[in-house]
């Protein structure tokens, strides 16, 4: 592991940045002169688009007879194929604005039963919907059109108000509909475990440096608290780039996770788009003239669509392509994080296996004093800044870095490979559904006076005879995730709990099974994404 300098902003907190224990140098450095959150430092691009003006350019209601206000949004688009009335917007993978798992996991959802108590909660939340990354390929098909009509290219047909248009987004920070996600999260979760907060405390909430990062913090703790959230929480603002320790972004530290070794989900989605995208794509070149349409400027566009939408309420884009073209883009992106940060990925469990070991830590009630993996040791070995006795924890981060903790924690029930000629039966590793903007899982501690019986849908006691017994339950945008069918000894329970004891003997064998040192800095060859790659999140073996 490389060694870095760590240092830290936070905001309610001594006025000191604390250095890395790897390090020789002692002194602190006053927070006012070098780690702020006004001005923000570390904020990466903050590049703001044009101001969206729907009341001008929305073409609602497009010749029905009754009329859907958007709300924000303009989502009740005509899309050609669509049967069953679902919104192309669920389909969207990790740019889908925030919505419920439609679906669940496999289990139903059920009330406590009567005696039993919520006594913690972990949140972790992605940041809310956002402008595109810089130098993405949906501004470089924007120039690239601009550059074209400005020569006097002239497009036809659905393709006709490229005539006129340009590209006008922002980069990487949230966009209005972002900042509502995240706001809305918050008046949720205060809902939920508001009680769970002593208004006699104040407790530390985790963030990292990046713009949209520290705005979707402020904007859930104003959520949950009010705007006067500084009353009630202090803000810890970790740096995000690359040579600084954070669980929050946990690639930044683990190298081959940006090097051709993790290319493998790319490589898959390149292979389907050339599948799904092959009859778009001779549609759209039919209609752009003298200019050479490719595939990368289909899957470019099909992107513009969420990313104009979520900027400035509607995008022309959409109604571009058909019901099933929009099934493949959610799997094109399905693809994506199962070869580049899930179980097909040689970097799946060591990106997260930082978080999964500070939750660990929370759980045990110890802090850690170890540098095995990107966890930054200076502030997870100091309760001001890993403090273990809250009720309450809210950290935010990363769709990627997300996927990846699930996929620490060995939540194989998302392991299943994923072919690149199409979605599998029965399918449970569906990114929208897992990772839309605004995404969040909560992890519960339940106490309860008994054992809980496994089998919640029989009526009568919920109780089995015993003693007192502590669970675990996952939440990931308000559906349980069934620890049962991830980890056997959980046992197959209709409510998808665990017990705690049990949960936290088999993630003593988790920071093993990421193989972190190897995974993130060893030397190994890139394995082609496929059923007889890989398969656990980990290289494989040595000589294989």
């Amino acid at each position: 592991m490389r060694t870095s300098v760590l240092l830290l902003a936070v905001s309610g907190l001594a006025q000191g940045a604390y250095l890395d224990k790897r390090q020789t140098a002692s002194a602190t450095v006053p927070l006012s002169q070098v780690f702020q959150t006004t001005p923000e430092v570390f904020a990466g691009p903050t590049a703001t688009g044009q101001a969206p003006f729907l009341a001008q350019s929305n073409p609602a209601p497009f010749g029905t007879a009754s009329f859907v206000p958007n709300a924000p949004l303009e989502t009740a688009i005509p899309i050609a194929g669509d049967a069953s009335d679902t919104s192309i917007f669920t389909l969207m993978g990790n740019l889908s604005p925030y919505f419920p798992n439609p679906s669940g996991f496999g289990v139903d959802e059920f009330p406590l039963p009567a005696g039993a108590n919520i006594t913690q909660v972990h949140m972790l939340s992605r940041h809310g919907s956002r402008y595109p990354t810089t130098g993405s390929g949906v501004a470089t098909l924007g120039s690239a059109i601009e550059n074209a009509t400005a020569n006097g290219s002239t497009f036809t047909g659905a393709l006709s108000f490229l005539n006129s248009w340009s590209y006008k987004l922002g980069a990487e920070i949230l966009v209005p509909v972002g900042r509502r996600e995240l706001f809305d999260s918050g008046v949720l979760h205060y809902y939920q475990y508001g009680q769970l907060y002593n208004t006699s405390t104040k407790i530390v909430a985790r963030t990292t440096s990046e713009d949209r990062m520290l705005k979707s913090a402020e904007y859930f703790l104003a959520g949950f608290f009010g705007l006067q959230w500084t009353n009630n929480a202090s803000l810890e603002v970790i740096i995000e780039m690359d040579g600084f320790n954070n669980s929050l972004a946990g690639y930044d530290q683990c190298n081959n996770s940006n090097t051709e070794v993790s290319a493998g989900g790319a490589n898959a989605t390149a292979m389907w788009q050339k599948i799904y995208l092959q009859n778009a794509t001779s549609r759209l070149a039919s209609l752009a003239g003298d200019y050479n349409w490719t595939l990368s400027d289909t899957y470019n566009a099909q992107t513009l669509c969420p990313y104009e939408t979520v900027a400035f309420g509607y995008s022309a884009f959409c109604d571009l392509f058909t019901f099933e073209e929009w099934q493949g883009f959610e799997y094109s992106l399905d693809l994506s994080f199962a070869g580049g940060s899930q179980f097909q990925s040689p970097t799946g469990r060591a990106v997260g296996i930082g978080y999964v070991q500070e939750i660990l830590a929370r759980l045990n009630n110890h802090l850690i004093t170890t540098a095995d993996t990107q966890d930054n040791v200076t502030l997870d070995d100091n309760t001001t800044t890993f403090p273990l006795n809250q009720t309450l924890y809210f950290d935010f981060s990363h769709d990627t870095n997300i996927a990846s903790i699930l996929t620490a924690f060995g939540l194989t029930q998302f392991a299943q490979f994923l072919p690149t000629t199409g979605p599998p039966p029965n399918q449970q590793n569906i990114v929208s559904h897992m990772e839309p903007f605004g995404a969040r899982l909560d992890i519960e501690i339940i106490n309860a006076p008994q054992p809980v019986s496994g089998n919640r849908t029989e009526t009568g006691n919920a109780y089995l005879p015993g003693s007192p017994t502590k669970y675990i339950h996952f939440i990931l945008n308000q559906r349980t995730v069934p620890l049962g069918l991830s980890f056997s000894a959980c046992g197959k329970r209709t409510d998808g709990w665990c017990e705690l004891s049990t949960f936290l003997d088999i993630q003593s064998g988790s920071l093993a099974a990421a193989e972190y040192d190897y995974s993130c800095n060893g030397n190994y060859s890139a394995v082609p994404y496929g059923p007889s790659g890989i398969t656990n999140g980990v290289p494989l073996p040595t000589g294989t």
